[in-house]
């Protein structure tokens, strides 16, 4: 049904919450500000970092940019590494290798973070591109990613092209766990499957409009 596979990196491939949690923990402290619970740091899990300071916290642009600092000096010399793979999700890039897929990373995460944690996992090797945002926070929503992540395989109008070429947008499937993947995926005129072992619920999902959604890896298989 498929040739293009996008997914998206924490709640999707890797279980980040410890690393997320703990870095937005450092910023919160750094600000003076309580700290919120266990379970709504987890829902921060996903929006770029900027969109969750502004809507969160009500930071301004300055702000916004002192608490990603802030976040960052955490997760760049811990967090990163606070993080697991899921259960499956290597079988599964085997196995859709195997079949002859092309499988693209597309996170809100900057992209050379991203990097290091697929090398560190030994998954980097699956897939054709790694695509995320930038590091000064341009390129985060994930509708841009998306764009950028097809430009990069050679579809659809813009981005860069090598030998990898698609002229259907139809052989592309964005798989990821929070709304954001499934809104940017509509935006660039592909279908979504939202997965609920991330951290997103399938009403949120639904919401978002996700052509299909699974409950657990072994689905994506399935699918």
């Amino acid at each position: 049904m498929f040739d293009y596979y996008f997914f998206d990196l924490d709640g999707t491939l890797t279980d980040p919450a410890q690393g997320i949690t703990n870095s937005f923990i450092h910023a919160i402290k750094y600000f003076g500000l309580e700290v919120p619970s266990y379970e709504k740091l987890c829902t921060f899990i996903g929006p770029p970092l900027v969109a969750t300071f502004q809507k969160e916290f009500g930071f301004d642009d300055e702000k916004c940019m002192e608490g990603v600092k802030k976040y960052r000096e955490y997760f760049a010399q811990k967090g990163i590494f606070e993080n697991k793979v899921y259960e499956g999700i290597e079988d599964l890039l085997v196995q859709l290798r195997e079949k002859g897929k092309h499988l693209v990373v597309a996170t809100s995460k900057p992209e050379e973070y991203s990097v290091k944690i697929l090398e560190h996992f030994k998954l980097a090797e699956y897939f054709d591109y790694i695509c995320g945002s930038n590091m000064d926070e341009t390129r985060s929503k994930k509708e841009e990613v998306i764009e950028y992540a097809l430009g990069k395989c050679g579809i659809g109008a813009g981005g860069e092209t090598d030998s990898v070429t698609c002229s259907e947008k139809s052989k592309v499937l964005m798989i990821g766990d929070r709304e954001h993947d499934i809104i940017g995926a509509k935006k660039n005129g592909i279908k979504s499957c939202g997965v609920l072992y991330g951290y997103g619920s399938r009403k949120e999902l639904e919401a978002a409009g996700a052509e299909y959604i699974i409950e657990a890896v072994g689905g994506l298989l399935e699918l």
